[in-house]
């Protein structure tokens, strides 16, 4: 990297004149404020009593006797009980540390946290004499309170999101690849909760496209300095030309400060959700279980699918006749698009959407291929930015991806998954070799990593090191959480095109 290039990327250091014209640094750009953790922790506490208290009063209100004001008295005398088991169970510590922790990843926790605290309540009361409410009530407040306090945890979180207090400032240590790569998918996803401040690196990297006005801070050695002078709240150590023991006492300083530490692991791509740590005479081991895709948990996977599928046929039937109308009526062609996709084991099928664009578009791809937004960088992948030959019923469609409803036939017929690696075309599919082959061993799926994390703005190697990690960390657990991860991204701007 040359030094106007260092120089392109590095700001100065702040400074302000006193009435002899000294330049003095300015210590502090931003005033110190309360943490993301402080907010959220509220706000789930707030979220807990709340809906506690609704299930406790909608279970009394259905089933009153003129004595049960003890247990009135007893529930709001063990509320702090509910506090501080929630608390042991770690359901108000997690939103601070983890930046796409949602409330999906609280319902374990939160169905464990009620049965057992629930039961046990009432065994306690029970042994001394206290109460003894009816089986009936105590299966009603416990259903109530795990479908009260999961909605209300999910509405607090929603709140927090918009509020000052969820953003976190970030600094990034290292400007190489991995570094700037992290910086503009944290640049690219604002419900994270990040803001990228800046990087510190002795040696950074050219700088890579996406990544706004984030330039270089300074040297790891003016790491503290920073952090107070802009009131950082977490560090993200990505890999720089410091070495092991530099990489050491950098983490030994950051850990007397109030911020939050991440540290990109070596190996990365190959760590997903199902990796755990373990250890070895105090040497601790990053664990990574072997793909096990076992008959049973397949049999399960595709339950979901052909209930949830027909569940959805059958609910969005008149939207599908709608859909149907106007496609039909406001565009000449067919109402169904039909395309040939690569699907389980490399067996092709044809994929089914509504028709978004003019019926000739197959025919006029090569005179707008100048157009593809890959085509400087990675022309594998054929995407086009408000695409030409789309109608106006097939830009809102897409907007909100019912142009993909169709492809629960293709679920019901066994040709896809719910949640799964990214549909390719035979033209894109030719490209991924070796490992990346791994992504077939599911079937492929009309949500999934791609379409959640970025959709086309993610680069065609990058996706299929997505697919792969999916494939090879795959849970029916986790396919809940891309479920749930989906509506947002469709309520947020897309950029699948």
């Amino acid at each position: 990297m040359t030094a106007s290039e260092i120089d392109a990327m590095t700001v100065p250091v702040p400074l302000v004149r006193d009435e002899g014209g000294v330049g003095h640094e300015i210590r502090t750009l931003f005033p110190k404020r309360r943490s993301r953790g402080w907010l959220v922790h509220r706000l789930l506490l707030a979220a807990d009593l709340l809906g506690l208290t609704l299930a406790f009063v909608v279970a009394e209100w259905l089933f009153w006797y003129p004595d049960d004001w003890f247990e009135v008295i007893a529930f709001v005398a063990t509320l702090p009980v509910w506090v501080v088991a929630a608390k042991l169970y770690g359901l108000y510590d997690r939103d601070e540390a983890r930046t796409s922790h949602s409330t999906v990843d609280d319902l374990v926790r939160v169905f464990h946290l009620i049965t057992v605290v629930s039961w046990l309540l009432v065994a306690c009361g029970w042994i001394v004499g206290l109460i003894d409410p009816s089986l009936p009530k105590v299966v009603v407040f416990w259903a109530l309170g795990v479908a009260f306090v999961v909605s209300f945890r999910a509405i607090a979180r929603v709140i927090a999101l918009r509020h000052p207090l969820y953003v976190q400032r970030a600094i990034v240590v290292g400007a190489g690849d991995v570094g700037q790569t992290i910086a503009r998918k944290l640049l690219a996803h604002p419900e994270y909760g990040v803001e990228v401040v800046g990087f510190v690196d002795d040696a950074p990297k050219a700088r890579h496209a996406g990544l706004g006005e984030i330039t270089v801070l300074g040297s790891p050695d003016q790491l503290e300095e920073l952090i107070d002078r802009f009131a950082i709240d977490r560090v993200v150590v990505a890999f720089s030309n410091a070495g092991h023991e530099a990489h050491l006492d950098l983490l030994r300083r950051m850990k007397e400060r109030d911020v939050h530490v991440d540290v990109v692991p070596r190996l990365f791509e190959m760590v997903g959700s199902r990796a755990h740590l373990h250890a070895v005479e105090g040497i601790p081991l990053l664990g990574l279980p072997p793909l096990r895709l076992s008959r049973s948990w397949m049999f399960l996977k595709r339950s979901m699918d052909v209930s949830l599928a027909l569940i959805g046929l059958v609910a969005l039937s008149p939207l599908f006749l709608a859909i149907a109308i106007l496609v039909k009526t406001t565009s000449r062609g067919p109402i169904l698009f039909r395309q040939v996709r690569m699907g389980y084991q490399g067996q092709p099928f044809t994929i089914l959407k509504f028709r978004t664009m003019v019926a000739d578009a197959e025919d006029r791809k090569r005179s707008v291929g100048h157009l593809n937004m890959h085509l400087a960088d990675d022309p594998r992948m054929f995407k086009i930015p408000d695409d030409p030959r789309t109608t106006g019923v097939g830009r809102h469609l897409r907007r909100w991806a019912l142009d993909e409803l169709p492809q629960l036939i293709n679920v019901l017929r066994g040709e896809m998954s719910l949640v799964g690696p990214r549909p390719l075309i035979p033209e894109e599919d030719c490209h991924v070799a070796a490992w990346g082959r791994r992504r077939l061993d599911l079937k492929p799926g009309i949500t999934g990593p791609w379409q959640v994390l970025g959709g086309s703005r993610i680069p065609f190697e990058e996706m299929v090191r997505l697919d792969y990690l999916y494939i090879t960390n795959w849970s029916l657990y986790d396919d809940v959480k891309w479920l749930w991860r989906t509506i947002p991204s469709l309520v947020s701007r897309r950029h699948v095109y």
